[in-house]
């Protein structure tokens, strides 16, 4: 029996302002994206990426079309459908938005606060086990301001997956690494999404870390594509 995409997106259309500054920013959207898949989405500065990044996030609310996330049609969705769905998903942002007044275990474990299921004892110990998952064991206890922006990318990593959600939505991951740096943490977030079946959206600029990508999608205009590995693009 297939398995039901986990995102399922179909004739996505979004616009920015009202009456004549109204602007269309992304035209007939059409993908799927399976559990346990990661995907690279690619494409210029402007052209769309981080606005579907935040209508499948829920962060912003889908105007045409359908939008299928876990299941869960987002197109008409209320706000508290729309916050409970977001249970379900990591964000990992261009800066890691971490709070410099909490110690990298107590960022982690904020990302746990709506599992009412999950005692404090238990937060805090997936905090400590996700933070040893991603090298920063004898870090938990140290503030954002006395680690490195490596180091800081990784407790932003665990803190998204530490609550095991179902899709992991990155947006820039690496732009501030270096380049080992860069590869360590995609092939963390790599690791545990496989090893949690999480689907990993991930957009970036970094050709070095298209290898670890199951497919590329490609964003131009606000129309996405799909990149296939010897260069033909395929629309739709």
């Amino acid at each position: 029996m297939r398995q039901e995409p986990i995102i399922s997106i179909n004739g996505v259309n979004h616009y920015f302002g009202a009456g004549r500054l109204r602007k269309q920013i992304l035209f007939e959207v059409t993908t799927n994206i399976q559990p346990g898949e990661i995907v690279i989405m690619m494409g210029p500065s402007g052209s769309g990426k981080t606005t579907l990044l935040t209508l499948i996030g829920a962060l912003r609310s889908t105007q045409e079309g359908s939008m299928r996330v876990i299941g869960h049609e987002l197109n008409g969705a209320s706000k508290s459908q729309l916050v409970e769905l977001r249970r379900n998903i990591g964000y990992i942002f261009q800066s890691h938005n971490l709070l410099n007044s909490l110690t990298a275990r107590q960022n982690v474990q904020m990302s746990m606060e709506l599992h009412t299921s999950l005692s404090s004892q238990e937060r805090r110990q997936r905090a400590e086990e996700m933070l040893e998952a991603v090298g920063l064991r004898d870090w938990v206890n140290y503030y954002p301001h006395e680690l490195s922006g490596g180091q800081k990318q990784r407790v932003a990593i665990a803190r998204a997956l530490a609550s095991h959600p179902r899709i992991v939505l990155a947006d820039e991951p690496t732009s501030a690494l270096d380049k080992q740096s860069g590869r360590d943490v995609v092939e963390i977030m790599q690791k545990l999404a496989k090893q949690q079946g999480s689907a990993i959206l991930l957009v970036t600029h970094d050709n070095r870390i298209l290898d670890v990508a199951d497919r590329i999608l490609y964003m131009e205009d606000g129309r996405l594509s799909t990149l296939e590995r010897f260069g033909v693009i395929k629309q739709g």
